[in-house]
């Protein structure tokens, strides 16, 4: 049984693959969000789904029932859906177009492997040079200073050529980590940016986080969109965290150090901006373990 449903099967000028899963990759919601944000901001056809019976527990990730103009009920199910989109000349430096995928959907439960090659066959059959996964973990920052993103790339040519680090991570993996794993056995090349979201506003979607996550996207893919509605969403997010965290003086005391923690680490040496080229559990450890230095 096909487990891919093709909707527009028109030719595609070799798209660069975008993807992000909601759940365990998807801190804050900021991988899932910067892409559906994109989405929205671009003319975007549906291309493909994802048929997600052999995938998901569906009493984990359960179906929704939607009440139509009409009076009707729909059942959602969830989905893995690929759009494409060709981003004009007008957002791009050169004023040439840039033709992308993305891929938004949500953390299989099942068949991991299984799934991670149906997402390789996606990116075979739109012949794509290039498939970026966005991610987002929590990590010991403050909210009220500039989001962390890094980056790494398997390929050694590749993370020279976009100015990423060789992967060198050990530890446990999402879905993120297995479908890389998958493209480079196919030969794919692949890159994955990650922000760093704050673990005491773990239950807050993150539009900051996104924005970081778009901005460094731009950046890879030569690409300039209009941030300027995301960039009030993450204001209203900070002043949001803030306000939050003025209620309780423990999470305010320890928003100063983490503060103070990130300015004295970037004034003496700067290494918070090399991290944002590094792993996650990297990332994480040299983070907590200059924070417990501090604490100590």
């Amino acid at each position: 049984m096909a487990l891919i449903s093709w909707v527009d099967e028109s030719p595609r000028n070799r798209p660069t693959l975008l993807a992000a899963f909601t759940g365990w990759n998807d801190a804050g919601d900021a991988a899932s969000g910067a892409l559906a944000w994109l989405a929205s901001q671009w003319d975007t056809t549906e291309v493909a789904s994802l048929d997600p019976e052999p995938f998901y527990d569906f009493a984990e990730t359960r179906p929704r029932l939607r009440l139509e103009d009409d009076g009707s009920r729909s059942l959602i199910w969830p989905s893995n859906d690929l759009m494409a989109a060709t981003v004009d000349g007008s957002k791009t430096p050169d004023g040439s177009e840039t033709e992308v995928a993305l891929l938004v959907g949500a953390e299989p439960q099942l068949k991991w492997r299984t799934f991670a090659q149906q997402v390789v066959a996606m990116a075979k059959r739109l012949e794509s040079p290039l498939v970026i996964t966005l991610g987002a973990l929590l990590a010991d920052i403050p909210h009220t200073r500039p989001t962390p993103i890094y980056g790494s790339s398997d390929d050694p040519k590749m993370a020279s050529q976009l100015g990423l680090s060789p992967s060198s991570y050990e530890g446990p993996t999402g879905i993120v980590g297995v479908l890389h794993n998958a493209c480079a056995a196919a030969g794919l090349q692949t890159a994955s940016l990650w922000a760093a979201v704050p673990g005491y506003a773990s239950e807050i979607p993150s539009p900051k986080a996104s924005l970081a996550l778009v901005r460094r996207l731009g950046t890879l893919l030569d690409i300039s969109p209009d941030t300027s509605e995301l960039e009030e969403m993450a204001e209203s997010y900070e002043r949001h965290v803030s306000e939050l965290a003025e209620q309780a003086d423990e999470t305010s005391e320890y928003i100063t150090q983490l503060e103070e923690a990130y300015d004295r680490q970037e004034a003496e040496n700067g290494e918070i901006e090399q991290m944002r080229s590094t792993d996650p559990g990297e990332f994480v450890d040299q983070i907590e373990q200059f924070l417990r230095n501090q604490r100590s």
